[in-house]
């Protein structure tokens, strides 16, 4: 089977992303290691996920391009809230906030156009998924006017905002593969439960260290 030259830059990426977000996930959270780790992972997404919105845009699948410019701006927010020092705010905050926000409310209105219709799908996504999607992302927005509205974060709210953002657009990434495309891998896959655990896995992990950083001492 033929790939475009485009189609194999998204997969690549998608295929580092998944190993360097696996890797970072894997070192003590600000070692140098999960430092290398996770900036492989931030340009491996951003990557994958502007190259994916592109190819699903020429191909009018616009749940894919909401699940490519959604990965995108959690990716880039997490990576921002990491390398920026605490209780500093910019522009590109602003930036994000009026993307998710229009982000947000596209999904959300896909999701009321999938619902009325009879299938209660769109574009072959069904409306739950819009409606899953379009919280994540305005939850984000809230995330982001919340800290706005404080002049930046601080301490464990800052590891926190930046864990979840990471590990969603992990997420995103890992489903898109794992769950939406079971029939690119092996039978044997498919008749067990190993691709949708692999799929769910970024979210396992996400719970774990959220509840560790926000309700334990490992992160004052």
């Amino acid at each position: 089977m033929a790939y475009s030259p485009t189609l194999l830059l998204h997969i690549s990426a998608g295929t580092v992303g998944l190993v360097s977000g696996a890797t970072a996930m894997s070192f003590r959270k600000g070692s140098r290691p999960h430092r290398m780790a996770g900036n492989v992972f931030f340009i491996a997404m951003l990557t994958m996920s502007a190259v994916g919105a592109y190819l699903a845009f020429m191909k009018s699948q616009a749940g894919n391009v909401f699940g490519g410019v959604l990965t995108f701006y959690l990716v880039a927010t997490a990576w921002v809230t990491a390398r920026r020092r605490e209780g500093k705010t910019g522009i590109f905050d602003y930036a994000a906030l009026l993307f998710a926000l229009a982000v947000g409310t596209g999904i959300v209105a896909r999701g009321i156009e999938a619902l009325r219709s009879p299938s209660g799908m769109k574009d072959g996504v069904p409306a739950v998924m819009y409606f899953v999607l379009g919280s994540v992302a305005l939850s984000g927005a809230a995330g982001d006017i919340r800290m706005l509205v404080r002049g930046g974060i601080f301490g464990a709210h800052r590891i926190a905002r930046h864990l979840w953002r990471m590990c969603f657009g992990l997420f995103i990434a890992s489903a898109s593969i794992f769950i939406a495309r079971p029939h690119i891998f092996p039978e044997l896959f498919q008749r067990t439960h190993v691709l949708l655990l692999a799929g769910v896995f970024p979210l396992i992990l996400m719970i774990f260290w959220m509840i560790r950083v926000r309700f334990t001492n490992s992160y004052r």
